[in-house]
């Protein structure tokens, strides 16, 4: 087990200076562009390729870093850089998570390079979880996953939504009900090949912020899909369908503690749960670009004769934007850290470290336009887009309520509704 350690290693500082000057070079310039064309960044994606930062080894070098700090680091400077870019450049990773969390080795092995595709053919991929009717209450998925036994088929049908690269990624993750009788616990997750006829995209939805991230519907009619396309091996299924059933017919058991990193009882949570932290990390990205904007505006903006960080009420506003950053990396290094090394999340540290970082970045990003005054609300500085992508964070992944409620059930053991 890795020693929790402030102090990140000159491997790491190496990979964090890099990708800032990958943010700073590349993303930074094109961001303002790719925000109001609210279209896929296919040629930075393809420059993150390139370079060997959009591909599966680098993602797993640093999800498998034993120090947990890996991919916080990673993702904070690219979100750094711009969160819709960054999005772009990681929303595949989502699906890549899902089959890490439930498949087995060769099937990560199959899917993984398939869903980044080649610095010269750039591919992207999608989890499908959230439905129309289904977002925040993952039992209650409708879509349906029925076998064929005499072809050795999972026929899927449904329709997904905020779905990530939905309709345009290489390889879909679909998450869809086995068994309905057993709400979440009859599940599981299934990998939907490029080219696979019965999906397509739905609508594409234009967002308030993290406008170059594709967000779509997917819609899967009478999609078939090769048996060992279901993550884990249908031998594994049936037993753990069999043992929910059993407790079904005994009155229930609890259902396993928030925190492992191990194999989660339902697919979408387990993904969730391993990607809380990451998604933590991200949200600090924005807001820290948004503080250090505010900062040196702040210090170069006179008004009166002087600088305007000499009135208290702006400089303690910049302090304490600090503080929170800093104290919502805290949380987020932790719940990687423990994540890393099997500790368990006894108190939703997972949770915890999401809702901090998506609410500072929400409250930063709105302190830094309001320091920036009229200039902030334009578009000629970068905060009020930062502003509008850091509110996702809030919402995504898990809203800052149901973090609340995975936290609250967690340090009170009770079934808070």
């Amino acid at each position: 087990m890795s020693t929790f350690s402030l102090d990140p290693g000159e491997d790491q500082l190496a990979v964090r200076d890099w990708l800032h000057g990958f943010a700073a070079d590349v993303m930074r310039p094109a961001a303002a562009e790719w925000d109001e064309r609210e279209e896929t960044p296919w040629p930075i994606i393809q420059e993150a390729a390139r370079i060997g930062i959009y591909t599966p080894d680098f993602y797993a070098q640093q999800y498998f870093d034993p120090s947990g700090v890996g991919i916080p680091i990673a993702m904070e400077e690219l979100f750094w850089g711009d969160a819709g870019l960054g999005l772009a450049i990681v929303g595949t990773t989502l699906a890549a998570v899902a089959v890490l969390a439930n498949g087995t080795d060769e099937q990560i092995g199959t899917w993984a390079p398939q869903m980044f595709g080649t610095p010269d053919d750039v591919k992207v991929a999608a989890f499908c979880s959230s439905e129309p009717d289904a977002g925040s209450d993952v039992s209650a998925l409708r879509t349906r996953a029925v076998y064929d036994q005499a072809k050795d088929e999972w026929v899927l049908n449904g329709t997904k939504t905020w779905a990530t690269n939905g309709g345009i990624a290489a390889v879909h993750v679909v998450v869809a009900t086995v068994d309905p009788a057993l709400g979440a616990r009859g599940q599981a997750s299934f990998v939907v090949p490029p080219a696979t006829p019965g999906l397509s995209q739905g609508q594409k939805f234009k967002k308030h912020g993290i406008r170059a991230s594709h967000t779509a519907e997917v819609v899967l009619d009478g999609v078939r899909v090769p048996g060992h396309c279901l993550l884990g091996g249908k031998e594994k299924l049936d037993a753990r369908l069999a043992r929910a059933r059993e407790q079904a017919v005994q009155g229930g058991a609890a259902a396993a503690g928030p925190g492992s990193r191990a194999k989660g009882t339902n697919a979408a949570m387990a993904t969730f749960e391993a990607s809380r932290p990451a998604v933590g990390a991200q949200a600090i990205g924005i807001a820290r670009a948004a503080y250090e904007v505010a900062l040196d505006y702040a210090k170069t903006r006179v008004q009166f004769g002087r600088p305007i960080i000499d009135n208290q009420g702006v400089a303690f506003t910049l302090a304490d934007m600090k503080t929170r950053i800093d104290a919502a990396r805290l949380l987020v290094w932790r719940a990687s850290w423990m994540a890393a090394n099997n500790q368990p999340f006894t108190s939703a540290e997972g949770s915890m470290s999401k809702l901090y970082a998506g609410e500072t970045a929400k409250w930063v990003t709105a302190q830094a336009m309001q320091i920036l005054g009229g200039n902030g609300y334009t578009r000629e500085y970068p905060v009020e887009r930062m502003h509008r992508d850091s509110a996702i964070y809030s919402v995504f992944e898990g809203t800052s309520e149901i973090q609340r409620l995975v936290i609250a059930r967690s340090i009170s053991g009770l079934p808070i509704r």
